[in-house]
Order: structure tokens, then C-alpha cells, then sequence
């Protein structure tokens, strides 16, 4: 940080230098171009003067005579002008001047026309016969002979002699200008820039000091509230936000990794108990071999394939969690009545509640409006609910599922509810979560805590939401809902 008040600190040095040179330079130019303004209007009407006093033409012809006169008044009027005689295209018939040498033949007359019709009021520049390149200031006036044109006296009023002292005084101005204005000037300003920096670099210097601890391992460093509407208001503001969403995920990572490794322990168990059936069963029907009666291989083989089965439906349901999360799972909807699909859930699940003493009623509105779904995954998710209900309901419980029409969200609503000893609060939030189960130590529950996840899977794909109500003590109600074709 150090490093970057310096680079802006020098940087700012830098841009003020600049500035105040340019100041410079713009205020002697300026200067220079009024001092040659008020020159050349307070001379302006010197060419008319000397004509007066002295016409340079007689008779179509130079008269050397009255060039003498105009020598003595231009060194009675102001010594540093110089005088020429053009004619009418801006040849250089003839000049007055004391120290210079003039090089050029021929000048641009369009000035001097220009000059002579403003009357001199407007700032104009016309070249110097002198040959140097540089435009000087001038006086100019017609020279007519009854009438006729003859030609201009045209008067520049900077000499070779101004010039030099000129440029001798500038030195001297741009000395004092230096060391009185600019220095005092560009002192203040520096340390205003100083100044300016630090405050202005300060909110800079907490949000790196922040980011450094959060580096470090202070998880819980957090920008201070800058209380600005600038870009780094906004950065600290997003800095915090990203910090928040990295301890979210941190956390969430490390219930993942709880989850995996509850994962592992339930998948091992489920996978080590049905295996070891097989196992144990097979290696008996081979020691005993055509010992083993036939009714012994019938029970021994029904029990291995229940075990089977038992895998089987534990990879399969691994297989259809993973493509649903992955969203690899294709729907392939289609319009069916769902009452169908229910009563035929109940009929599946109905000898099995009667071996538990368990009343299944179903309470199905004949009149529903046909869905749109994937019927084979709608259906896994209806066999899924009831059969949770089965396994959690008591001896001579009772499952209630009901599918009706909801007039408050247009919508066809399916509940499937039983009694028991309910879900306690505080696990109700978490029963949609990969391989969770309320009864840690299952109570004799087969499962892998895959059901429910699976379930909520499905409905987020048909656009739709899973709910649980329990009152933790008597019953458990899972409810979701289903748009109507359109």
C-alpha cells in the first residue's frame, strides 16, 4: 500500500509539474500576443500618419525625397519601426530601416488588405520581410494618386532590436514567474496532493488490511462499512458478500463430507448385511450339497434372492439420485389422470398394509384434470411416500391419500398422510437431504435414507415443491401439487 501512495503521490507531482508548465507557457504567449495587440492598435493609424507628412509616390514614381522625410519622423515617432513601400500586388518597391537586412521581395498582401479594410480593429499578423519565418504585428495604408492605387506603405513595429530585448526580458520573466509563482505554487499544491492521497487512499488501505487477515485465516474479517457510493464502496460490500458465500460453502462442504461419510457407514451396512446373507446361504448350499433338502434350497434360494433385491433396489436408487443432481434425467411427459396412477399405488401396497394391521384409505376426487408428467418417475414418486408410510406407521395405523382439486392455486394437490410418533421438529428441515434418516440406528427400517431425496428430485424437475407437516407426535403428512394440462 505503501507503494501504491507513493506512485500516486509521484504521479500527481508529475501532472501538477506539467500543468504548471503549460500555465506557463499559455500565460507568456498570451502575454506576448496582448502586449502585440495593444501595440498594434496603438499604431495603427502610424502608416496614415507618415503619409501625411510625407507621400511616397509622385507621379506614379517612388520619391526618394519624401523617404527621407518619413526617415526622420519614423526616428521622431519610434525608432524600432521599420517602414516599406509595396506596390499594389506586394512587391518591395522601396524600405526604411535602420539595422536589419531584408530578404524578401514580395509579401503577402492579403493581410495588409485585410488590416487596411478592419481599420485596424482586429488582431492580424502579416509576414516580415526580414525572412525569418515569424509573423509580426503592422501598421498598413493605401497610397493613391488621384484616385488611382499606387501601392501601401506597410510598417512593422517590431525590430531585430525589440526582438533581442525582448527575448532578454522573457528569460527574466520566466525567472521570476519560476521562483516567486510557480515554485510557491506547486509547493501548495504538492502537499495538498499528499494530503489528498492519504485521505483518499485510506478506505484502499482498510479494504487490503482486510483481505490480508481474511488471507491469513481470519474467516471472520469483514470491510467496514465505507458509508460511500463509490467503485470501492462496492468492492468491500462484494468482498464481504463473497466471504459470506465462501464460509456458506465451507460449511455446506463440511456437511457433505458428514453426509458422505454417514454414507459410506449406511451404504456398508446395507451392502455388508444382504451380502453376507448370500454369501452365508451359499457357501451352506455348497458344504451341504445334495445333503440339503428341497424345501431347505427353495427357502435358502428365496432368501438369497431377496437379498438381491434388496442391492439391487440400493444401486439403483444411488444410479437415479446421481442423474437426477447431475440433470442427466430425461422427462418424458405426458397427459394422464392421476387418480389412475394413485389407485393403482394402493392396490400395490395394499396387502402389504394389511400384513401390518394398517388401514389405507384412499379419498381420490374422480374429477380431476388431467397432468402433464413423466409417468414412470411420478409414479416412483407416489410408490416412495407410501411406502415411507408403511414402513413408519405403527400396528393398526392408518394411511389417508388423498387427491383433490385446489382452487386457491388452480392446481391438483396429492397428500399422503399417516399416523405414528411424527418427525420432530428439528429433523424436518433436513428429511429431503441425500442418505438422512430421523432414526439413526433405523429400529429394524431398512433404507439408505435415498427415498425422500430421490422424491424431491423428481418434483423440482416437474417444477414442483415437496412438504412435510408433523406435529412430532401423532401423524405425517407429505403434500405436492401438480399443474393441470393446459
Amino acid at each position: 500500500m505503501k507503494s501504491l501512495y507513493w506512485r500516486i503521490t509521484l504521479a500527481f507531482t508529475g501532472v501538477m509539474m506539467l500543468v504548471g508548465f503549460a500555465y506557463m507557457m499559455i500565460t507568456t504567449l498570451a502575454s506576448k500576443n496582448y502586449f502585440l495587440e495593444t501595440t498594434q492598435r496603438l499604431n495603427a493609424s502610424v502608416a496614415e500618419y507618415l503619409i501625411k507628412e510625407a507621400p511616397p509616390f509622385k507621379e506614379g514614381r517612388v520619391d526618394e525625397e519624401a523617404l527621407g522625410v518619413i526617415m526622420h519622423s519614423m526616428m521622431a515617432v519610434n525608432p524600432g519601426i521599420e517602414v516599406y513601400l509595396l506596390d499594389p500586388e506586394g512587391e518591395i518597391l522601396s524600405f526604411v530601416v535602420l539595422d536589419s537586412k531584408v530578404k524578401l521581395s514580395r509579401i503577402d498582401i492579403d493581410p495588409v488588405r485585410e488590416f487596411i479594410d478592419t481599420h485596424g480593429a482586429k488582431f492580424i499578423l502579416g509576414e516580415d520581410p526580414r525572412g525569418n519565418g515569424l509573423k509580426t504585428i503592422f501598421s498598413a495604408t493605401e497610397v493613391r494618386e488621384e484616385g488611382e492605387l499606387q501601392g501601401y506603405v506597410y510598417i512593422t513595429l517590431v525590430s531585430e532590436k525589440f526582438e533581442a530585448v525582448a527575448s532578454g526580458l522573457l528569460g527574466s520573466y520566466w525567472m521570476k514567474l519560476t521562483l516567486e509563482s510557480f515554485l510557491i505554487t506547486m509547493i501548495v499544491a504538492i502537499s495538498i496532493g499528499f494530503i489528498l492521497t492519504a485521505m483518499l487512499t485510506k478506505n484502499l488501505r482498510e479494504v487490503v488490511r482486510t483481505v490480508s487477515k481474511f488471507k491469513d485465516g481470519d474467516l471472520n474479517a469483514r470491510i467496514p462499512d465505507l458509508k460511500t457510493r463509490s467503485e470501492l464502496a462496492v468492492l468491500a460490500s462484494t468482498f464481504n458478500q463473497m466471504a459470506d458465500n465462501i464460509l456458506n460453502h465451507m460449511e455446506e462442504l463440511q456437511k457433505v463430507d458428514g453426509l458422505r461419510r454417514e454414507l459410506i457407514a449406511n451404504v456398508s451396512h446395507d451392502l455388508r448385511n444382504p451380502l453376507a446373507v448370500i454369501n452365508g446361504y451359499v457357501e451352506t448350499m455348497l458344504i451341504k450339497g445334495d445333503k440339503i433338502s428341497k424345501s431347505e434350497r427353495e427357502q435358502y434360494l428365496k432368501i438369497i434372492n431377496d437379498s438381491s433385491d434388496k442391492l439391487t433396489k440400493l444401486v439403483s436408487d444411488l444410479f437415479e439420485l446421481s442423474k437426477l443432481e447431475s440433470g442427466q434425467m430425461l422427462l418424458n411427459r405426458e397427459p394422464f389422470r392421476i387418480q389412475e396412477l394413485l389407485f393403482d399405488a394402493c392396490l400395490k401396497y395394499e396387502l402389504l398394509a394389511k400384513a401390518k394391521k394398517i388401514d389405507l384409505v384412499a379419498d381420490i376426487s374422480p374429477s380431476l384434470p388431467v397432468v402433464e408428467a413423466d409417468l414412470y418417475l411420478l409414479d416412483r414418486v407416489i410408490q416412495n411416500l407410501i411406502d415411507n408410510a408403511v414402513k413408519y406407521s405403527p400396528e393398526n395405523g392408518k394411511i389417508i391419500l388423498r387427491a383433490f382439486y385446489c382452487q386457491d392455486t388452480f392446481k391438483v394437490c396429492v397428500s399422503i398422510k399417516n399416523t405414528g410418533v411424527g418427525i420432530p421438529q428439528k429433523d424436518l428441515k433436513s428429511l429431503f437431504e441425500r442418505y438422512y434418516m430421523v432414526d439413526k440406528d433405523k429400529k429394524g427400517i431398512e433404507g439408505a435414507g435415498l427415498g425422500l431425496a430421490i422424491v424431491k428430485k423428481i418434483l423440482e424437475v416437474h417444477d414442483s415443491q415437496i412438504k412435510v407437516f408433523s406435529d412430532s407426535s401423532t401423524y405425517t403428512e407429505f403434500v405436492f401439487e401438480l399443474d393441470p394440462k393446459s
